[in-house]
Order: structure tokens, then sequence, then C-alpha cells
């Protein structure tokens, strides 16, 4: 059955049949690279590239590369990494930097026919004299300059022979007008900084105001697709693609849809970046960033993401998509995919009192019960054991159906076995739980016992041949839903302290032929990531979800 379209479908499909030709049809995913890409980017990268498909249009890559005093070449590499991991592949990869010298002779066009003009105040006098939404602003002395005054003062910008902050380039526009983006606003500053594509052959840089439209128009993007805080900018958009009119070629047309707003979450580059700087993360990719080097690095799927978004749907209004929904996504595609091992985080020493002291024998279980052509696995079984120390209780009531004394319980794929006893130390902490095993009751034997049931299975290493390794635990990094809302807090103050914990734990001999970025379902615990940090000597792992959500019952 297929879906039903969203809103900006049927805003292409109403174009269709009045303004464009299907073959005119064409998108672009338009980012500064000044940080990574971030899990709301995930939904504008989708967005536009699946209507690319959908339509069988190009889709445009465009980096709004117009302020180097934040961006760099690192993150261009990045954006562009990440969007093909995501599965996407661009059509032609475009810079705001190509257009400067267009743009520039464009900005002249407008100051010949008295629609822009230098003005040489200050910032700050400038915002000032811009009023409020209730009352009009105030026309800059400057706004009257000559035509040769301000077309030779705009020269000598370009030239360098002005300081920063001396003159900018203004739109001539109504400073009365009620939408305040259109009182006089600027097009052009003059900026000493070292472009990371240009070098140092320019020293006034666009505005992205001025530079979007008119890239959109020179790449022929028939819809620029925003975010809902770009709405009361189409007016803009639009009267500088009319001042430069008549232009001979298709008109784009910018439409707006609702970002991505998750909880538990901040998506501000700037706020990211504060949280770099400040040592509550580690980096753009720390698993517990919402960028998408960190949720790859924390084993999310390209996949997952996209089913996410895909479940999230397009809206026109703002809303806020609870993590749960992204995990579910998640959880949902590692189910199928990820190969079943076992590993013990907290492990507590488990000896078989009857079982032979040098017998080792191979055991089997599924890779994957999702994918049965994959076959099974092997692992070793011996006298001394680990299991997880919250598998066990000395004494427990009824509905306690993990190990305790005198109650049997199954090792998954393994024996039934039976506690007995425990050792302690000095301080009474138990230190060995002492158990006898069923010989006969060895998973899929086809003997009776092995059919016997127990109300529980527990997973296990062997404590001989499991590989000891590191784990990081990661939680959500915000311990509040909304951690960027309260005007009165810096979001810092609702982070997590206990979003990582790191652990030395055990597992399945097998991992050591694991690679980085390879995914697991430790059974019984969760999903993990074989870390980029990983060495031979030391494996790391990342815990990318649990096998349930837990966290709303865990906060409530």
């Amino acid at each position: 059955m297929e879906r039903s379209l969203h809103f900006i479908e049927h805003i292409i499909e109403e174009d269709l049949t009045q303004d464009y030709k299907r073959d005119q049809l064409r998108f672009r995913f338009p980012p500064e690279p000044n940080g990574y890409l971030h899990i709301g980017h995930v939904k504008a990268i989708c967005l536009n590239f699946n209507l690319g498909q959908r339509y069988n249009a190009p889709v445009n890559l465009r980096f709004d590369d117009t302020n180097p005093a934040k961006e760099e070449q690192q993150f261009v590499d990045a954006i562009k990494e990440n969007i093909q991991w995501l599965g996407y592949q661009w059509d032609s990869e475009c810079y705001a930097s190509d257009y400067f010298q267009q743009l520039y002779e464009w900005a002249e066009k407008l100051i010949t026919e008295g629609k822009a003009y230098v003005d040489s105040q200050n910032s700050d006098t400038i915002a000032e004299q811009k009023g409020t939404p209730t009352k009009p602003g105030v026309n800059s002395p400057y706004r009257n300059r000559s035509v040769e005054e301000n077309l030779e003062l705009f020269a000598q910008m370009k030239a360098g022979k002005h300081n920063e902050g001396a003159h900018v380039l203004r739109a001539k526009i109504d400073m009365a007008s009620p939408n305040m983006l259109l009182r006089d606003p600027v097009m052009y500053r003059v900026l000493y900084k070292t472009h990371h594509r240009t070098g140092d052959d320019w020293c006034i840089y666009p505005m992205y105001d001025w530079t979007h439209g008119q890239s959109d128009y020179i790449e022929q993007v028939s819809h620029s697709l925003c975010s809902l805080e770009f709405k009361p900018h189409r007016d803009l958009y639009d009267w500088f693609l009319d001042a430069l009119m008549p232009l001979k070629k298709l008109r784009p047309k910018q439409r707006e849809f609702a970002r991505m707003n998750l909880s538990y979450t901040v998506t501000s580059k700037r706020k990211l970046s504060e949280l770099i700087e400040d040592g509550h993360v580690t980096g753009w990719d720390d698993p517990r960033m919402p960028t998408i080097a960190g949720l790859r690095r924390r084993g999310y799927t390209a996949r997952s993401l996209r089913n996410f978004v895909d479940a999230a749907g397009v809206a026109k209004r703002e809303n806020v998509i609870d993590m749960s929904l992204l995990e579910h996504s998640v959880r949902e595609d590692l189910n199928a995919i990820a190969p079943r091992v076992m590993g013990v985080l907290d492990p507590i020493k488990l000896t078989l009192t009857n079982y032979p002291e040098d017998k080792t024998e191979l055991l089997e279980g599924e890779v994957n019960p999702e994918q049965p052509e994959k076959g099974k696995r092997s692992f070793p079984f011996s006298k001394h054991l680990y299991i997880e120390r919250e598998d066990f209780k000395e004494t427990a009531n009824r509905k306690f159906f993990r190990l305790t004394l005198d109650k049997e319980v199954r090792l998954k794929n393994a024996y039934i076995i039976k506690g007995e006893s425990v050792v302690k130390d000095a301080q009474g902490n138990i230190t060995e739980i002492l158990c006898t095993y069923d010989p006969e009751s060895k998973s899929g034997s086809g003997t009776e016992s092995s059919q016997r049931k127990v109300k529980g299975t527990l997973h296990w290493v062997t404590q001989k041949e499991a590989l000891k390794v590191q784990v990081r635990l990661y939680d959500r990094l915000f311990n509040v839903p909304s951690p960027d809302q309260d005007k009165e807090k810096d979001f810092k103050a609702f982070v997590n302290p206990n979003s990582l914990q790191e652990i030395s734990a055990f597992v399945e001999p097998g991992l050591s032929e694991a690679k980085k970025g390879d995914l697991f379902q430790f059974q019984r615990l969760g999903y993990f990531v074989l870390d980029q940090d990983s060495t031979a000597q030391q494996l790391v792992f990342n815990k990318t979800v649990g096998l349930r959500d837990t966290w709303e019952k865990q906060n409530q």
C-alpha cells in the first residue's frame, strides 16, 4: 500500500500543474561547514534526497561557506562522509564561495539601481535603528548616498581599504516594514579571515539571506526547502530575486517545514560546541552527541536513522519527537542484523562442583534467529564460569526467576544448574557461587532432561577463555526532556553526570576477530558496537541501546 503524500510533496505536485515541468525539478541540501551534521540535519537530508529519488530529480550539495571565521575544511569533509554514509549521493557539489564574484557584481547592480547602499554606522547603532516589531525603524543617515559614492566605497571595501565594522552594504527596502528582516538588511560585511577555499582573495563576505536565493537561482534549484525559522526570511528571499529581475531562467521557491526537535537533546551547533569546549563530551563524534558522527560511533545504523525520520514524518508545525522513537528504530534494525553473543558486564565467579576440572567443551548457539542462514557460532564451556552479579541472590522470593540457592536455572545454550552454596570474603561479600549441573540437560542434545523446563535462563562466559574488554555504558546526555527551554538556567546545568560509565567486562572469545564498527547483541543486555579506540590488546565496546526502553520507567 503506497503511503500518502506529505505536504511538501503536495506543494510540488501543485507546482507541476502550474509553474514547473518535471524535468525542471532540482533540490539542494545547504549545510554551513561550521560543525558536524546532527540528527536535525538527517531530516533535511532525507527530505531532499528522497524527493530527488521520488521525482528522479538531481539534488545538489551546496556548502554555505560565507563565514570563514567559523568554517573549516574538516567540517566539509565530515559532512560529505556523513551524507554518503546515510546512503545518498548528490548530483553537483557546489559552494557559495564559487559565486562570490557573481554575487559581488549583482550587488553592484543593486547599488546602481538605487536598491542598496553602504552604511558607515556600527552594528549596535544599526540594530537600534531597526526599531521593534511594534515600532518602525529609522532610516540610516547614509541611506541616500549617491550611487557613485556607494560604488566607490563598496569597491574600497572589497579592496581591503577599510577596517572590519567600518562599513556594511545594506539593501534599501523599507525601514517601516512589519517584517523586520526587510528593514534594510545587511548584505556584505568586511571580514579579514582566511577562507578555507578562497584563501585571502576576499575580505568582504556576503550574508546568508543575500547568498541563499541567488545561489539557488544560479544552480536552478526549483524548491529551496528550509526549516520553519526561515519562514520570515521568505519575503527577503523573494525581494532579492525580484530586485534582480528580469531573470530569464527558472525562478526558485523557498518553502518551509518543521525541523527535527528531539527530547533530551540540543542541536544548536553553538551549544554542541560549548559541550566540547567545556569538557562534557570528548568531541563532535562522542557517542553521547546527537551528531551523525556521534550516533554512528554509538552504533546507530544509517537505515535506523532513515527509518526514524520516515516514522517522524514531515510536519508543518514545530513538535518534539521522543527519544524513545529513535531508540526503537535503532533497536528494530539491530534486532534483524546484529549477531548474538554473550558478555558479562558485572561478573561474579560460578563454579560447577561436579564438572570435570580438566574438561572444556564447545557448545553452539545461533548467530541470529532472525537470519537462520547465518548458522551457528561456537564457544567454550568449562567448570569455572562468570555470570552477572545481579543474576544471583542468596535468598529470594518466588518472583525471582534467576539463580538462587536450591533452585535451578538454565545456562543459555548449555546446561541446567542448581545453586548449592556460596563463598564469602571476610566482609561477608559473596565472591563465588557453587553449583551443580545436570550432565543430561545439555541444550539441543535430545535427551529427556534437555527438554526439562526451568523458569530462568542466564548468560555466561568461561573464566579461562573469556576476553576481558572495556565497555562504555552510555546514558542520555541530559536528564531533562528540554534542556535548552529554561531561560533562567544554562542548558549545561542539565547535563547528566552519569551519562558515561566505563567498566571492565568479559565476552565470548570469538569476539577477538571483531572489526571496528561491528555490531552485536550481548544477549539479555543490549546492543553494542566495537569502538574506533579498540586495539589488538584492548577491545572497547560502546553500548548502543538496550533491548527495551527502560529510561522512562527509571525516571518517572
